[in-house]
């Protein structure tokens, strides 16, 4: 069942590492959004997307949702798991985006292994287009996936800031 839109989201900014974030919770404290950039277009083509006329007023991430992201960028990969969240979209995106929460930080996966995880084998165009739709980055990590060749592909934060993500949660896993 997908969540329902709420009655108003609360914007708040932080800093990070490569670029400032802008997370969007509900009034619940659930994270509905999350994007680099303070003042990111594709925040505002989400949100119009998604939660059309809810509005959206400046202030703070409850405390455990600053803290979990401050120290996933601090190297804690396992501080995502302590965000919550929420979204709205269709059955096949909410699939698509619940999938990209079990893979491991430090791996990737290509498109058509997200596709047959998920049973759809044959839907790998339709799994890039709902990882693309994510509109919670990093803590729903579309981020971990890659090319069938292995390539960096789109990311909605930027090619950079993927490569940077991954290099990343590869030094905390070891991997690097």
């Amino acid at each position: 069942m997908p969540a329902a839109r709420p009655e108003r989201l609360i914007r708040d900014v932080m800093d990070t590492p490569i670029a400032p974030i802008q997370v969007i919770v509900d009034p619940g404290g659930a994270v509905r959004m999350l994007d680099f950039d303070a003042d990111s277009p594709r925040v505002e083509r989400l949100l119009k997307r998604y939660y059309p006329g809810v509005p959206v007023e400046p202030g703070a991430a409850p405390a455990e949702v600053r803290a979990a992201l401050t120290a996933y960028f601090e190297g804690e990969m396992e501080a995502l798991a302590r965000v919550p969240w929420r979204v709205v979209g269709t059955d096949f995106q909410r699939t698509v985006w619940n999938a990209l929460t079990v893979i491991p930080a430090g791996e990737t996966t290509t498109y058509g292994a997200l596709a047959a995880r998920i049973g759809r084998p044959a839907a790998v165009r339709a799994v890039g287009l709902a990882n693309g739709a994510n509109p919670i980055g990093v803590v729903v990590p579309c981020h971990r996936v890659i090319g069938a060749d292995g390539s960096l592909t789109g990311y909605g934060g930027g090619l950079p800031r993927k490569r940077w993500l991954l290099a990343h949660e590869a030094r905390a896993a070891g991997l690097l």
